[in-house]
Parts: C-alpha cells; sequence; structure tokens
C-alpha cells in the first residue's frame, strides 16, 4: 500500500520554537519535519541527541553549527551533527522552508541553550 501525505493536510505541531514545523513521517526509524521560518523568524539554539540533515525547499537563510554560520539557499543540503548548538535564522524578505531529516528518530528530548 503507497501511503501519501501532503504538507498542507499535515497539522502545524505545538513545538518550542512558535514556529510552522510539521510532521511529514515520524517512524522509530526518522523523523521528517518541514519547517517554513517567515522573514524576521528563528529556532531557539538548542541541542538535538542525533545527526540531523537539513535541505532547504526554498528562500534563503542562515544556519549555525557550534561556532560556525552560513547563509544557504535552495537545493542545499547542511549536515549538523549529534550534540552540537544549532539554529536556523531567516533574515530575507521572504519565507525560508527546510525539511529537517533525523535519523534514527531521537528517543531523548532537544535541550535549549
Amino acid at each position: 500500500m503507497i501511503v501519501t501525505k501532503t504538507l498542507s493536510e499535515t497539522p502545524v505541531m505545538e513545538n518550542a520554537h512558535n514556529i510552522d514545523a510539521r510532521n511529514l513521517y515520524d517512524k522509530n526509524e526518522a523523523l521528517i519535519t518541514i519547517i517554513t521560518l517567515k522573514p524576521g523568524q528563528s529556532l531557539k539554539r538548542h541541542i538535538t541527541p542525533v545527526d540531523v540533515a537539513f535541505f532547504v525547499i526554498e528562500g534563503k537563510g542562515i544556519c549555525e553549527i557550534g561556532k560556525e554560520k552560513v547563509t544557504v539557499g535552495k537545493n542545499t543540503l547542511v549536515e549538523s551533527p549529534k550534540d552540537i548548538v544549532h539554529c536556523w535564522y531567516n533574515e530575507s524578505g521572504e519565507d525560508l522552508i527546510f525539511m529537517v531529516v533525523k535519523a534514527p528518530k531521537p528517543d531523548k528530548k532537544t535541550v535549549f541553550v
């Protein structure tokens, strides 16, 4: 059986960042979330207990990993190792939409700094 899910049908989940975040895939093996940051929005700096891959779908944003920051745009993948502070900032005038892939799905909570 083929399972499909559209972003518009997926509810925004309650989250500590107070942003539009939607879990498209949520299994023990992996978690895939689509995040939309409006102009001027950012995530809170945090640490995740698993490796994370970010893929920018639309827009341009600043990704902070550890002490480094890089501006990335559409069709760009950014890797973030586990247990390192990371964050995203949208300082542009357009929405920033990116996919977050965590594999395996974390069994510990995210730590905010």
